[in-house]
């Protein structure tokens, strides 16, 4: 069972998009073009959060409808001015779905999974919109492993504060590797269940353009940083700055993976 805390929550679009969401905009396409749906098909957006895969369904999808949930009001709103009427947006949760059976075709669902109490209650309740026949995925960052802005920061704060270790999302949330996945979707009822891998690149211009969203305050990793006193703080930075791979001209390249599945919603027995 995946351990939560209140760091867990995101309430706040910009420090989010400054720390991952200008990176989720990018993956959003790749797991669309995995997922291969045919047009004119009605989407739901579970967790829409700031509407980067919703934005990506409207883009490149040519859907029929579009509908997003999402339990933060300020998530809702930023969605809301970014697409401008497209999307119909409702508040509610992954496990209290404010819409009907079989209201849409396919349920998908952006880095959310693992910050969902219960995992099997929501892809149910996935299946229950979607009905028969529909088609049920979701993406999360492969936080063990190749998330490495992410690995990068909890081990570089778990080698001067033990205690962090406890804190990192690759430790809390084993939901996030390819076969614990798997297995969630079939334990979940759901049929043809396929899991892949999805790759972008995460460059930073400098150390400050990684640094600074750290300081934001919202979610695990900047949630800590941002709980410990100045001089701690400041050796966590050094620390960092010492181990990425900083290149001749300031920049770091890094690379941020997700995992991905999806299944469809087996006819009624």
């Amino acid at each position: 069972m995946a351990q939560h805390s209140s760091a867990d929550r995101w309430e706040r679009g910009s420090p989010y998009e400054r720390y991952v969401g200008r990176w989720s905009r990018q993956l959003a396409p790749r797991f669309l073009d995995w997922l291969d749906v045919p047009h004119g098909k009605r989407w739901l957006d579970v967790g829409c959060g700031t509407g980067a895969l919703t934005a990506a369904i409207l883009e490149r999808c040519a859907p029929a409808a579009v509908f997003g949930v999402e339990p933060s009001e300020g998530f809702l709103t930023a969605a809301g001015e970014q697409l401008a009427g497209a999307v119909t947006l409702h508040q509610g949760t992954a496990t209290a779905i404010p819409l009907p059976d079989a209201a849409v075709d396919v349920v998908v669902s952006g880095l959310v999974l693992n910050f969902v109490p219960d995992q099997p209650a929501a892809l149910r309740e996935m299946a229950r919109v979607s009905g028969p026949g529909g088609l049920i995925a979701a993406y999360v960052w492969d936080y063990a492993g190749r998330m490495e802005l992410m690995r990068q920061f909890w081990d570089a704060a778990a080698a001067l504060d033990p205690a962090a270790a406890d804190l990192d999302e690759g430790v809390r949330f084993p939901v996030c590797r390819p076969a614990a996945l798997e297995k969630l979707f079939v334990g979940s009822g759901l049929a043809a269940v396929e899991v892949t891998g999805l790759e972008i690149a995460t460059p930073f211009k400098d150390f400050d353009d990684y640094w600074q969203p750290f300081l934001g305050g919202q979610g695990p990793a900047p949630a800590y940083a941002m709980s410990l006193d100045e001089p701690a703080r400041g050796r966590l930075r050094d620390r960092l700055r010492s181990r990425l791979p900083v290149a001749a001209d300031g920049s770091i390249a890094l690379a941020a993976r997700a995992w991905a599945a999806r299944g469809v919603v087996p006819a009624a027995a």
